[in-house]
């Protein structure tokens, strides 16, 4: 039995005004229908896509966080620190290690441990810029910014991403006076001004 419903609506696909003959009718045609399909499966695709690379770029990460020891290499990566920040935090005995041969390793727990424990001041890395303020005696700029976190990289991988040492990224974020999150043990720069000055 055909309907003898008439509803004027939009076409999703092709935003052209139609005649349905039902109230949940959304295309106005069958290839406005095929189109809209496979433009949500390209979109399906492309979201499986990112996501499958964001697994693949965490997985170092991810092994990291589950070993028992680290190196003072693998530390520094965790942490996203330079090893000068590592190594002070463990002449202050703010952070146990011991040493093995001629590797220096770091418990896992320790690590943690200095997190959830008073010494975690002891422990805040002084870039090279903050040093040079101190000792020209310069206010500090501030360095916590507003972006999303979401829409941002660790320092890790932006050395990872554009193959740029832990010095050169420092003083591209000194220079260009880029704003930077700590959260946790990650320090975070915005996606957007990275590329544009990177890319």
């Amino acid at each position: 039995m055909s309907s003898n419903i008439k509803v004027q609506r939009i076409c999703q696909y092709c935003n052209n005004e139609f005649t349905a003959r039902t109230t949940v009718t959304l295309y106005c045609s069958d290839d406005c229908a095929k189109k809209a399909y496979k433009a949500r499966k390209r979109v399906e695709k492309v979201a499986e896509s990112d996501k499958e690379t964001q697994i693949i770029r965490l997985k170092p990460i991810e092994e990291l966080k589950s070993k028992e020891f680290l190196t003072i290499s693998e530390a520094c990566k965790l942490l996203s620190v330079s090893r000068w920040t590592i190594w002070r935090a463990i002449k202050n005995n703010s952070l146990r290690a011991a040493k093995l041969g001629r590797r220096t390793l770091i418990r896992h727990a320790d690590l943690e441990a200095l997190f959830n424990s008073d010494l975690m001041e002891q422990f805040e890395e002084v870039s090279g810029e903050q040093a040079e303020r101190q000792k020209h005696k310069q206010p500090a700029t501030k360095e916590e910014g507003t972006f999303n976190i979401v829409d941002s990289y660790t320092l890790t991988e932006v050395q990872e991403k554009y193959r740029i040492s832990e010095t050169a990224l420092h003083n591209l974020i000194r220079r260009h006076n880029i704003p930077k999150i700590k959260k946790g043990w990650f320090a975070y720069v915005p996606k957007t001004t990275i590329d544009n000055l990177l890319m």
